[in-house]
């Protein structure tokens, strides 16, 4: 992992001001598909602040409690988890990074965030998107 780190964070540095890392591409059209399927399936507005994760975890508690299967609900909770992570993001002016397939964030301080497999959790009934979101953004002495 130490190689992966320091050659992602070489790629990071070199990029131009402005510009977000590639790591940051999917996940971030992951989440804009989640604020779009929530404001047009179930009429609520996502607005990429740390409130609204109360709202997403609501939502993910009323996926479990149907007992929907996994396989039905995977790409839901992704798109949950990135959206996550992107509030993080910004609250934070962290960024995305990558490594085989997975995604996580990694805040200013060195900290990293696993948002979508927080959402999986939270389908488990073991996990909470806003619990995670206000860690991720407190301030650490």
């Amino acid at each position: 992992m130490t190689t992966w780190i320091s050659t992602t964070a070489t790629a990071t540095a070199t990029a131009a001001p402005g510009t977000r890392p590639s790591a940051a591409a999917r996940p971030v059209r992951w989440a804009a598909d989640a604020v779009s399927a929530l404001r047009e399936g179930a009429r609520l507005h996502l607005d990429y602040s740390a409130q609204s994760l109360w709202r997403v975890d609501r939502t993910i508690e009323g996926i479990r409690r149907e007992e929907a299967p996994y396989a039905a609900v995977e790409t839901v909770l992704r798109g949950f988890g990135a959206y996550a992570g992107e509030v993080i993001v910004r609250a934070t002016g962290g960024e995305w990074w990558t490594s085989g397939g997975d995604h996580w964030v990694r805040t200013p301080d060195g900290r990293l965030w696993d948002p979508i497999d927080e959402a999986r959790r939270c389908w488990t009934g073991d996990g909470s998107l806003r619990l995670l979101c206000r860690e991720a953004t407190a301030r650490r002495s």
